[in-house]
């Protein structure tokens, strides 16, 4: 099996991907290992602070030494420069908020997965011309699951997941899922700033299994 189906059967093993982003190095890491407790094996970091790098490279560290079933993914990379920084620093795939085709290009021969953010069809078929199989329907809130309705049967190769907007409860995600969506993107309705800030980990683990619970009734 490629690495690209590896990592794209573990996501949609798990239906959710959790993504966040927090400045603190010791944050991040507890949040992580809350994530893993939770029963995640793949989850999102999201490239959006000056602290970002530095952090991501912990978690590779961390994750070899605590949780070697986790897969550690990349969010908001936009150019080549990041895509390589990541990718030297043992990230194991790459999400965008758009296509990339440079970034695409660099990742896909190299057997790793690339998902890139898409909101019209001729973005998708710009992506899936580049080689891409795993699509994010983003900004979420603003396609609703109605867009994927319309358009699952014009990309049968494809698999799609919706972020931003997808809320914790079943009426949400079943809704997406019902619509033909492979796995649910999940940021600050899981993650939240207040429970970080807070450092409220256990929270953060219990509401993370609820929504692996609520997945598993619905497949």
């Amino acid at each position: 099996m490629t690495k690209i189906q590896t990592v794209t059967n573990a996501i949609i093993s798990q239906g959710v991907l959790p993504l966040y982003y927090n400045a603190d190095e010791t944050v991040t890491l507890d949040i992580l290992r809350s994530l893993y407790k939770a029963g995640i094996r793949a989850v999102e970091y999201t490239s959006r602070g000056e602290a970002a790098l530095s952090n991501f490279t912990k978690m590779v560290e961390i994750r070899n030494a605590e949780m070697p079933e986790m897969l550690l993914g990349i969010g908001t990379i936009k150019n080549l420069k990041q895509a390589e920084e990541y990718y030297n620093v043992g990230a194991d795939f790459f999400i965008s908020p758009g296509f990339v085709a440079e970034v695409a290009a660099f990742l896909i021969p190299k057997d790793v997965l690339y998902s890139p953010g898409c909101m019209t069809p001729t973005e998708i078929i710009t992506a899936e011309a580049g080689g891409v199989t795993f699509i994010k329907l983003f900004p979420g809130n603003a396609l609703g699951a109605g867009f994927m309705s319309a358009i699952k049967d014009v990309f049968p190769n494809l698999k799609f997941m919706p972020t931003g907007g997808v809320d914790t409860t079943k009426e949400s995600i079943e809704s997406w899922f019902k619509a033909g969506v492979s796995a649910v993107g999940m940021g600050s309705k899981l993650v939240s700033k207040e429970l970080m800030l807070a450092k409220d980990y256990a929270t953060i683990e219990s509401e993370t299994k609820k929504v692996l619970d609520i997945i598993q009734t619905l497949k």
